[in-house]
């Protein structure tokens, strides 16, 4: 078969086994994004909240009904499906009434929770409208789960075209794809949030930079680089920051080194350093101009249970005390259990068999250590704030694979063996003749 029907095989496997859980995968911002999407599609603010509501409801009751079949004590009970979700809604209403009698009736999404908290997500459209026709077409569970599945295989997609990119074989190109797909940034992205369209727009930019490394279609590059980085702000525009940043500093980095050994860093590498440093710059202003929460509210948020308690008066000195504590217990959790340090080894490993191309890897890959150390909390669900970092293994390990296997491929015989290969030759010729 051909390499692109390769592609479509294994993401159609991918697929069918997310049959598996159709139900059951919303998260408490879940709600907010789904309340965004249908009151962009127009739906009243009533209707909006009811299909939200029973939605991570029932997704909930789901959840409950699978823990109980396999509780040793309970298993034979009765089925909480309903209980648990009936306790959901009225729990839901009650807090989404008494807001709305309040007041707080400005923005798209249901008041779940405080102002403050919801305008965090307000400044979010980018996802919602990604979901708007789905849902649409498909109705909020088939078309959650549906937009996931689209944006987790666009990811699986665009690594196996970076790999292509970069002249590695299809086979490894294969691995790296399905290496997405298995690994936490495919799980994560198969969550109804932001990180699956975020990811894939990371990917994007990634391969933008790695057409222009390799100097294949020199317009295409940077225009992915540009516009994955715009869209980026839309979805969650902190990515577009930190994205930004670290692209401009690989750029400089790679500009830097071609200038040293004599060589010109060319238009197009140029052109994505500055598109890099535009975007970070650009995110600050436009951010501040359209009065979007800053660092600071992000750290209130953290520190006050989503404001849910008065704001603290020593904010910084108790965030890098926090932070300072969260990166010991991390690194003490990655220790007992190291397989992504592994993972980032080898993907290391990898990305250094292609220094340049390297560089902008692991920088991609470091702002998921830029978002976690942002947001220093371990009990956020599956590591998904720092699930960016997934990408260096993803990327790399089929980097270092080809090394190994262009490495073995390359072996030269030694002289004395082939003289003696010859001789053997020569001889059983000889003994055929007799």
């Amino acid at each position: 078969m051909r390499p692109r029907t390769w592609v479509l095989v294994l993401a159609a496997v991918f697929a069918v086994l997310q049959l598996a859980n159709v139900t059951g995968r919303a998260t408490p911002d879940t709600k907010n994004y789904l309340s965004y999407a249908l009151s962009l599609r127009g739906a009243s603010e009533r209707e909006a909240a009811t299909v939200a509501i029973d939605y991570s409801c029932a997704s909930q009751g789901s959840t409950a009904r699978r823990d109980q079949s396999v509780n040793p004590l309970n298993f034979h009970g009765k089925d909480p499906a309903a209980r648990v979700a009936k306790k959901c809604r009225d729990a839901e209403w009650r807090g989404v009434n008494a807001r709305l009698r309040a007041g707080q009736t400005d923005g798209f999404i249901t008041p779940f929770t405080s102002e403050r908290f919801m305008r965090i997500f307000e400044v979010r459209p980018g996802y919602p409208v990604f979901l708007v026709p789905f849902v649409t077409a498909l109705g909020p569970v088939w078309g959650l789960w549906t937009s996931s599945v689209v944006l987790t295989v666009a990811g699986g997609i665009l690594v196996f075209l970076i790999l292509r990119t970069l002249s590695v074989s299809v086979p490894l190109a294969l691995t790296g794809q399905a290496l997405y797909y298995v690994l936490p940034c495919g799980t994560t992205a198969m969550r109804p949030m932001t990180e699956g369209l975020m990811t894939a727009l990371t990917l994007a930019a990634l391969w933008g930079c790695a057409l222009v490394l390799k100097g294949r279609r020199t317009r295409l590059g940077p225009t992915l680089v540009g516009g994955s980085l715009l869209l980026l702000f839309t979805v969650k525009h902190s990515q577009s920051l930190f994205l930004g940043l670290c692209l401009a500093g690989a750029g400089a980095l790679v500009a830097v080194g071609r200038w040293r050994r004599g060589r010109a860093p060319g238009r197009a590498l140029t052109t994505v350093a500055v598109l890099g440093g535009a975007a970070a710059l650009g995110t600050l202003v436009l951010a501040s101009v359209l009065h979007y929460p800053s660092q600071t509210d992000s750290v209130q948020d953290l520190l006050t249970d989503h404001y849910a308690r008065p704001d603290r008066t020593r904010l910084w000195p108790e965030f890098l005390h926090l932070e300072a504590n969260f990166w010991l217990e991390w690194t003490r959790q990655q220790l007992w259990q190291p397989v992504l340090a592994a993972a980032l080894g080898a993907g290391v490993w990898g990305a250094l068999r292609r220094p340049a191309f390297g560089v902008f890897l692991v920088a991609t890959a470091f702002t998921g250590i830029l978002t976690q150390a942002a947001h220093p909390d371990i009990s956020v669900w599956g590591g998904r704030l720092i699930v960016l970092v997934w990408l260096l293994p993803v990327v790399g390990v089929p980097l270092l694979l080809e090394t190994v296997v262009r490495g073995k491929a390359a072996v030269p015989v030694p002289v004395q063996a082939q003289g003696r290969e010859q001789g053997q030759g020569l001889g059983e010729q000889a003994h055929s003749v007799r």
